[in-house]
């Protein structure tokens, strides 16, 4: 039973190699009409697909709604070597196209009890520098062939409870995770290829909203949110301690004592507030890189992301626009095998977003979403020395794009 699990799952990522997001290893939202509000989601439902990122708000479905759609990413990632005497060291990431699915359910019961259900691709990141050139006698070190591949998704119960203004939710987690580190590495006595192949785990965890609509207090338009999401922890057995081995050498201690790298706990607060035909809504939330097992042991920072959306809506249509930041996750630290590790083969330092969407209502029943982010290219250089002969820094130039599309169906 279990290998036929994992096969599905498997089947369900063959389009979604090589996910780059951008808080950290997390996409900024899941859904069309979160991500063309610059990730918002935490104050102002967005039906169905608030499953994930507050689950209290799915109260705002009226009988059933299902949605289904995905994310196609497109990033560009290039890192160069530097150094003095060495030829020109720069390759782009052939990991430049990808598919992240989305899909949830949310159902009323009675005035008081909602339920959901939902499957969101959430997070990865990865490279392939697999086709560089790769000659370390001549110099030509090709970012050593390094891929790279972390994929995760989450299946997800969301149950809500309202009384009066306020409502309630937990929603319980499954994720399923992959992981896959491969590259090559020059020896005194030819190239080693270092890698453990494919690794997959699954781990359990939950999410808790709260929401309040001020209605209820002849506020109109006012609703607050906020939530907590848990940690999650996954072992990929053998993946980051084979990974970082070669580089266990004094005077620094081991990289890696395990295999585990945990997804981080996030707390967020929000609001949205509706005048005519007008929204406006604010999130702020903290992502708890620093205590999250392997990325605390990386150097990874806390980000505070800050996400604000617009939305102009009619009868048959909306527009959206938003804004999203986080100062990168990914800092300059004194272990130089950190820096190798995190700007060649995790290079999460993303931090602004622009966004802009839309939704069109072709019935009272079917609408159709759409959204596009984009985030400017980032450069990063860090110390590498003494890892390699030659080698002084890493410059990473990480710039993406994407478009999300989502169709919506009420009964």
């Amino acid at each position: 039973m279990k290998n036929i699990t994992t096969k599905i799952v498997t089947l369900s990522f063959i389009t979604a190699t090589m996910l780059h997001a951008t808080n950290g290893d997390n996409l900024i939202a899941t859904g069309a009409k979160a991500r063309a509000m610059g990730g918002v989601s935490i104050g102002m439902s967005q039906g169905s697909e608030s499953g994930l990122s507050n689950p209290a708000l799915i109260t705002s479905v009226e009988g059933t709604e299902v949605s289904f759609g995905g994310t196609l990413f497109m990033p560009t990632i290039e890192t160069s070597f530097n150094g003095a005497g060495l030829p020109p060291q720069s390759h782009v990431s052939d990991a430049d196209t990808n598919m992240i699915p989305e899909v949830s359910i949310a159902h009323k019961i009675n005035d008081n009890w909602y339920i959901g259900v939902g499957m969101w691709g959430t997070a990865g990141m990865g490279v392939d520098y697999s086709k560089a050139t790769f000659n370390p006698l001549q110099g030509q070190l090709g970012n050593l062939n390094m891929v790279t591949n972390l994929q995760l998704l989450q299946f997800g119960v969301p149950i809500a409870y309202k009384t009066g203004g306020l409502s309630v939710a937990v929603t319980p987690l499954l994720q399923y995770g992959n992981l896959d580190i491969n590259y090559q590495m020059p020896t005194p006595t030819g190239i080693a290829n270092v890698g453990a192949g494919l690794a997959q785990d699954f781990g359990f965890g939950y999410n808790l909203g709260i929401a309040y609509d001020f209605a209820q207090n002849d506020v109109q338009g006012l609703t607050i949110g906020a939530l907590y999401k848990s940690a999650i922890e996954m072992d990929y057995a053998n993946q980051l301690t084979i990974a970082t081995g070669p580089f266990n050498q004094p005077p620094f201690p081991n990289v890696l004592s395990s295999d585990i790298l945990e997804q981080p706990a996030e707390i967020g607060i929000g609001f949205s507030y509706v005048s005519g035909q007008h929204t406006f809504a604010m999130d702020y939330k903290v992502i708890q890189w620093s205590d999250a097992k392997g990325y605390g042991e990386f150097g990874w920072e806390d980000q505070d992301v800050y996400a604000l959306g617009y939305q102009y809506e009619t009868e048959a249509w909306a527009l959206r626009a938003g804004y999203n930041h986080a100062s990168s996750a990914v800092v300059e630290v004194r272990d130089p095998r950190l820096n190798f590790f995190n700007l060649l083969g995790f290079p999460a330092n993303s931090e602004d977003h622009y966004t802009f969407g839309g939704t069109y209502n072709i019935s009272k029943a079917f609408s159709m979403d759409l959204a596009y982010v984009y985030s400017p290219e980032s450069s990063s250089t860090f110390n590498v020395a003494p890892l390699m002969p030659g080698v002084n820094s890493l410059t990473t130039l990480h710039e993406e794009t994407s478009l999300t599309f989502q169709l919506v169906y009420n009964f």
